[in-house]
């Protein structure tokens, strides 16, 4: 029993407490302060027989003789049969604030019928936004983080070999445009949405402000939004870096998130459950067919029959009635543990407990 409590204790995962200290860094960002999406079409050229199959994916073939056109080498006629080249995507996140010659990484995906970009080098790819301006170049030898060894009857393989990074292997080129330093009025988003939150992220900036330049520069516009206005004589980077180090109280709503797919159970602090009393079992039955064959006596006019021979069983497993009353955090899994019952027992029951009214809690179920 004790190996079982600790076995369902491990699969429910207790989120951390509700109030606990965070910084203000940790919990909002700068609106200005955001990345920008890259993406581009290449090359990796030097994989050992791992590439695309150019009769399956031709576009490989169509570019390889435009990069080399590009190159000013003349290509014959007729269809090459390499299979050291494979087509990606390649994409980058751009960071705010970087510069032009700044490095970042790209990640690079196969397109085609590729079976491993391992040992590849990515050849020069243009990198653009959503506007169509090219951004960053990238270029680079790609490291991945699986293998696929293949034989003739078996294949073996781990991780996604067909995927991999370019670790620093894009420079920017050209900046996004962001004058930071002329900025009046900054603006904070939470990452996650919360009134209580914006108030108290309001509330500490005010006071710190009210000390420092004697002045109130924060003002809540929504659970997600803040505005803040800048005082004068300070730059916008010395404000912030003034002002993200402040330890707010976070606060969450109750919610209880189920991945059906890992069994996973996520149970917030300030979920609650009334008392309630659960019978959850499993119900199962066995149907067996041994028919009996009747041979008539020898000599007589009788026939051959066969005589239907049915038994049923039926079995019922963990039918006890328990109950679940939880005031607090504890409370909820102790109960849940307390009717022995696996991961997706777990989560049916969560699920029922929910429509029974008796839960306090927002139900996510992904």
């Amino acid at each position: 029993m004790r190996r079982l409590f600790l076995a369902l204790a491990c699969l429910l995962v207790v989120a951390p407490p509700v109030g606990a200290q965070s910084r203000v860094k940790d919990i909002a960002q700068l609106q200005s302060a955001r990345d920008n999406q890259l993406v581009g079409y290449g090359l990796v050229v030097g994989l050992q027989g791992t590439g695309d199959s150019l009769r399956n994916a031709p576009f490989t073939e169509q570019s390889m003789r435009s990069m080399l056109d590009n190159l000013g080498i003349a290509t014959a006629e007729g269809r090459a049969r390499l299979k050291n080249i494979a087509a990606v995507i390649v994409t980058a996140n751009l960071p705010p604030f970087v510069r032009q010659g700044s490095r970042i990484d790209v990640s690079v995906s196969s397109l085609g019928d590729a079976t491993s970009l391992g040992g590849g080098q990515l050849v020069m790819t243009p990198l653009r936004a959503a506007n169509g301006e090219i951004y960053a170049v990238a270029q680079g030898p790609v490291s991945i983080s699986g293998f696929q060894v293949q034989g003739a009857a078996e294949t073996v393989s781990r991780g996604t070999p067909t995927a991999g990074r370019v670790s620093g292997g894009a420079i920017v080129e050209r900046e996004i445009e962001a004058d930071f330093e002329d900025e009046g009025s900054l603006t904070l988003q939470l990452r996650n949405p919360d009134f209580t939150t914006a108030i108290a992220i309001t509330d500490a900036i005010n006071q710190y402000g009210t000390v420092e330049y004697g002045m109130n520069p924060a003002r809540e516009i929504d659970s997600r939004t803040i505005a803040i206005t800048k005082p004068k004589d300070v730059s916008p980077a010395r404000f912030f870096a003034s002002i993200e180090n402040l330890m707010v109280k976070t606060d969450t709503p109750a919610r209880v998130v189920l991945d059906e797919s890992t069994g996973t159970v996520v149970i917030g602090q300030d979920v609650r459950i009334s008392k309630v009393a659960i019978s959850h079992g499993t119900l199962t039955v066995r149907v067996t067919e041994s028919p009996r064959v009747s041979q008539p006596n020898p000599f007589s006019d009788g026939q051959t029959a066969v005589e239907d021979n049915t038994f049923i069983d039926v079995s019922e497993v963990g039918t006890q009635l328990g109950t679940v009353d939880g005031t607090d955090l504890q409370g909820v899994v102790e109960g849940l543990n307390r009717l022995g019952v696996g991961p997706n027992d777990i989560i049916a029951i969560l699920q029922a407990v929910k429509n029974a009214g008796a839960m306090q809690a927002e139900l996510v179920v992904q």
